[in-house]
Protein backbone atom coordinates (compact mmCIF):
# COMPACT_ATOMS: atom_id res chain seq x y z
CA UNK A 1 0.00 0.00 0.00
CA UNK A 2 1.45 3.51 -1.23
CA UNK A 3 1.35 6.51 1.41
CA UNK A 4 1.12 9.92 -0.15
CA UNK A 5 1.87 12.94 1.33
CA UNK A 6 0.51 16.06 0.58
CA UNK A 7 2.46 19.10 1.92
CA UNK A 8 2.03 22.84 2.16
CA UNK A 9 1.33 25.62 3.85
CA UNK A 10 -2.76 25.67 3.57
CA UNK A 11 -2.93 28.99 4.59
CA UNK A 12 -5.57 28.82 3.93
CA UNK A 13 -6.90 25.65 2.80
CA UNK A 14 -8.67 26.32 -0.69
CA UNK A 15 -10.93 24.64 -2.92
CA UNK A 16 -7.77 24.24 -5.48
CA UNK A 17 -6.10 22.67 -2.93
CA UNK A 18 -9.25 20.09 -2.29
CA UNK A 19 -9.43 19.65 -5.86
CA UNK A 20 -5.79 18.38 -5.38
CA UNK A 21 -6.96 16.34 -2.97
CA UNK A 22 -9.85 14.76 -4.30
CA UNK A 23 -8.21 13.67 -6.94
CA UNK A 24 -5.52 11.72 -5.30
CA UNK A 25 -7.34 10.23 -3.61
CA UNK A 26 -8.82 8.57 -6.86
CA UNK A 27 -5.72 6.84 -7.12
CA UNK A 28 -4.12 6.47 -3.63
CA UNK A 29 -6.01 4.61 -0.57
CA UNK A 30 -3.78 6.54 2.17
CA UNK A 31 -2.84 10.30 2.14
CA UNK A 32 -1.43 12.47 4.45
CA UNK A 33 -2.29 15.91 4.07
CA UNK A 34 0.75 17.85 6.16
CA UNK A 35 1.08 20.96 7.31
CA UNK A 36 4.05 23.08 7.64
CA UNK A 37 5.15 24.75 10.26
CA UNK A 38 7.88 26.58 9.50
CA UNK A 39 6.92 27.55 6.11
CA UNK A 40 9.40 30.75 5.67
CA UNK A 41 7.31 33.27 5.43
CA UNK A 42 4.63 34.79 7.58
CA UNK A 43 0.77 33.28 7.82
CA UNK A 44 -2.43 34.82 8.33
CA UNK A 45 -3.31 31.19 10.58
CA UNK A 46 -1.36 30.36 12.92
CA UNK A 47 0.44 26.92 12.66
CA UNK A 48 -2.25 25.23 15.15
CA UNK A 49 -5.26 27.39 13.29
CA UNK A 50 -4.15 25.64 9.83
CA UNK A 51 -4.08 22.00 11.06
CA UNK A 52 -7.40 22.92 12.82
CA UNK A 53 -8.89 24.20 9.67
CA UNK A 54 -7.21 22.06 7.39
CA UNK A 55 -8.64 18.82 9.73
CA UNK A 56 -12.49 20.48 9.50
CA UNK A 57 -12.08 20.51 5.68
CA UNK A 58 -10.54 17.41 5.18
CA UNK A 59 -13.10 16.09 7.50
CA UNK A 60 -13.89 12.00 7.98
CA UNK A 61 -12.56 11.38 4.35
CA UNK A 62 -11.64 7.28 4.38
CA UNK A 63 -7.72 7.40 4.03
CA UNK A 64 -6.63 10.92 4.56
CA UNK A 65 -5.03 11.93 7.83
CA UNK A 66 -4.34 15.78 8.34
CA UNK A 67 -1.01 16.22 10.32
CA UNK A 68 1.17 19.35 11.39
CA UNK A 69 5.27 19.04 10.77
CA UNK A 70 8.37 20.25 11.37
CA UNK A 71 11.57 19.96 9.77
CA UNK A 72 12.28 19.03 6.26
CA UNK A 73 9.61 17.56 4.50
CA UNK A 74 11.81 15.06 3.18
CA UNK A 75 13.17 13.55 6.60
CA UNK A 76 8.78 13.53 7.55
CA UNK A 77 8.21 11.94 4.14
CA UNK A 78 10.86 9.36 5.58
CA UNK A 79 9.34 8.79 8.93
CA UNK A 80 5.71 8.30 8.22
CA UNK A 81 7.35 5.78 5.29
CA UNK A 82 5.60 7.25 2.69
CA UNK A 83 6.79 6.85 -0.91
CA UNK A 84 4.99 9.99 -3.18
CA UNK A 85 4.32 13.49 -2.66
CA UNK A 86 1.45 15.13 -4.25
CA UNK A 87 1.93 18.55 -5.92
CA UNK A 88 -0.39 20.79 -7.19
CA UNK A 89 0.88 23.18 -9.55
CA UNK A 90 -1.31 26.15 -11.44
CA UNK A 91 1.04 27.55 -14.23
CA UNK A 92 4.62 27.20 -15.31
CA UNK A 93 6.34 28.94 -12.66
CA UNK A 94 4.74 26.82 -10.12
CA UNK A 95 5.85 23.53 -12.39
CA UNK A 96 9.66 25.64 -12.25
CA UNK A 97 9.39 25.77 -8.86
CA UNK A 98 7.92 22.23 -8.31
CA UNK A 99 10.13 20.71 -10.08
CA UNK A 100 13.13 22.05 -8.93
CA UNK A 101 11.34 20.92 -4.95
CA UNK A 102 10.59 17.75 -6.38
CA UNK A 103 14.39 16.89 -7.46
CA UNK A 104 15.78 18.19 -4.17
CA UNK A 105 13.32 15.81 -2.39
CA UNK A 106 14.50 13.29 -4.76
CA UNK A 107 18.03 13.97 -3.74
CA UNK A 108 17.14 13.83 0.28
CA UNK A 109 15.11 10.92 -0.50
CA UNK A 110 15.85 8.64 -2.72
CA UNK A 111 12.30 7.04 -2.10
CA UNK A 112 10.36 9.52 -2.79
CA UNK A 113 8.58 10.53 -6.19
CA UNK A 114 6.58 13.41 -6.82
CA UNK A 115 3.28 13.78 -8.60
CA UNK A 116 2.18 16.77 -9.88
CA UNK A 117 -1.25 17.62 -10.04
CA UNK A 118 -2.84 20.74 -12.59
CA UNK A 119 -6.14 22.11 -12.47
CA UNK A 120 -8.82 21.37 -13.80
CA UNK A 121 -11.61 22.16 -12.20
CA UNK A 122 -11.72 26.01 -12.97
CA UNK A 123 -9.40 26.13 -10.10
CA UNK A 124 -6.29 27.51 -11.58
CA UNK A 125 -6.20 30.92 -10.45
CA UNK A 126 -6.94 29.90 -6.76
CA UNK A 127 -4.39 30.61 -4.17
CA UNK A 128 -4.15 31.30 -0.12
CA UNK A 129 -1.99 34.71 -1.13
CA UNK A 130 -5.49 35.86 -3.67
CA UNK A 131 -7.36 34.20 -0.63
CA UNK A 132 -6.06 36.72 1.68
CA UNK A 133 -5.51 39.84 -0.33
CA UNK A 134 -9.59 39.54 -1.22
CA UNK A 135 -10.22 38.84 2.00
CA UNK A 136 -7.90 41.64 3.57
CA UNK A 137 -9.43 44.20 1.10
CA UNK A 138 -13.29 43.05 2.48
CA UNK A 139 -14.14 41.00 -0.54
CA UNK A 140 -15.79 37.94 -0.57
CA UNK A 141 -13.83 34.24 -0.78
CA UNK A 142 -16.98 32.01 -0.67
CA UNK A 143 -16.46 31.18 -4.19
CA UNK A 144 -12.32 30.42 -3.54
CA UNK A 145 -12.59 28.15 -0.10
CA UNK A 146 -14.95 26.05 1.37
CA UNK A 147 -17.50 27.08 4.25
CA UNK A 148 -15.24 26.35 6.80
CA UNK A 149 -12.41 28.67 6.08
CA UNK A 150 -14.80 31.20 4.95
CA UNK A 151 -16.04 30.97 8.74
CA UNK A 152 -12.56 30.90 10.07
CA UNK A 153 -12.10 33.94 8.22
CA UNK A 154 -15.06 35.84 9.64
CA UNK A 155 -14.16 34.69 13.08
CA UNK A 156 -10.93 36.41 12.34
CA UNK A 157 -12.21 39.60 11.04
CA UNK A 158 -14.76 39.94 14.24
CA UNK A 159 -11.80 39.62 16.47
CA UNK A 160 -9.77 42.25 15.09
CA UNK A 161 -13.10 44.45 15.41
CA UNK A 162 -12.77 43.92 18.81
Amino acid sequence: MTIAVYAGTFDPFTLGHEDVLNRACQIFDNIIVAVAADTGKKTFFSFEERVLLAKEVVGKRQGVEVVGFEGLLSEFVKARSAKVLIRGVRNGSDFDYETRMAAVNRALNHDVQTIFFPPISGTQAISGSLVREIYRLGGDVSAFVSPAVCRALATKREAHKE
